[in-house]
């Protein structure tokens, strides 16, 4: 039981840590909690069924498809629900813009895909029982994701361009950095890092419209318990929810496990509002 608790939970994890993590990429440069980051994840499944299964493609293409649709639907939402907004005096009508953007991802995928559960193809077909890749390939990715990340920003001029909007916007924007390009573009990564989260889990999740609510609460857990912005933090608290969530599945199983997982969340939030790993919010004077 202990295997299943661990292969399971580290793999549910690094599927929410990924969500984190998109939430974290379209906050940075827009100071938005863009509620699609879900949907996103949903799409990566639903679209790499629909690739690989429907019509018949190899992952060499399955896969760079996927990330492109996501990436589009990334770019529509900062240009539909973010941007708007963002010139609004009342920044905080992002909460309702992007639900209904969600809403209407989700709707249309229903209408499309259909409401029934579609299985996920194998990938690699490697491994079996606790080795099986449905596993491990969500844990292989996120920390393929995370290390990319932590290149470019750190080792890469756009990556600082990205820090450096992440910080002071108006800051950079007196420096001249085109402030409005890079938050398309990190909406266009967040939306291909949504797409590996859904993409890598399609076979535990399977190819299920209804997913994107669910990976836009659980996702949201590892960024609040990681600190906003963290993106350390959200694989830190990604896996630590999955195991947690995974054990109490086995433990007490049904609703219970996700008032567990409530009560949890509530009382970290209650010692350490800003995360874990967050740094208490400074106000300048």
């Amino acid at each position: 039981m202990l295997a299943s608790i661990l292969a399971s939970g580290l793999a549910v994890g690094a599927v929410y840590a990924l969500i984190g993590i998109t939430y974290n990429t379209m906050f940075a440069t827009s100071r938005v909690m863009s509620f699609t980051a879900g949907q996103l994840g949903m799409l990566g499944g639903v679209l790499g069924s629909l690739f690989m299964l429907e019509l018949d493609l190899p992952l060499v293409l399955a896969l760079p498809l996927t990330l492109a649709a996501c990436a589009l639907i990334g770019v529509a939402t900062e240009f539909v629900a973010v941007r708007p907004v963002l010139k609004s005096l009342d920044q905080h009508l992002y909460v309702l813009s992007t639900l209904a953007v969600a809403l209407i991802i989700q709707q249309l995928t229903a209408l499309g895909w259909g409401t029934e559960p579609r299985p996920f193809p194998r990938l690699l077909d490697l491994g079996s029982g606790m080795g099986d890749e449905k596993y491990w390939l969500p844990v292989a990715t996120c920390a393929v994701t995370i290390f990319g990340l932590e290149y470019l920003y750190r080792r890469t001029l756009v990556g600082r361009a990205f820090i450096a909007v992440a910080e002071d916007n108006f800051a950079a924007c007196a420096l001249g950095l085109p402030e409005r390009n890079l938050r398309i573009a990190s909406y266009a990564l967040a939306g291909a890092v949504g797409a590996l989260a859904g993409f890598s889990g399609g076979q535990l999740l399977l190819a299920f419209f209804a997913n994107g609510p669910l990976l836009n609460f659980y996702g949201f857990i590892p960024v609040a318990l990681g600190g906003l912005g963290n993106n350390r933090g959200a694989v830190i608290g990604g896996l630590a929810l999955g195991l947690f969530q995974q054990a109490a599945n086995f433990t007490v199983g049904g609703i219970f496990s996700s008032v567990m997982v409530f009560t949890m969340f509530i009382a970290i939030l209650l010692v350490a509002p800003q995360g874990l790993f967050g740094s208490p919010s400074t106000r300048r004077v």
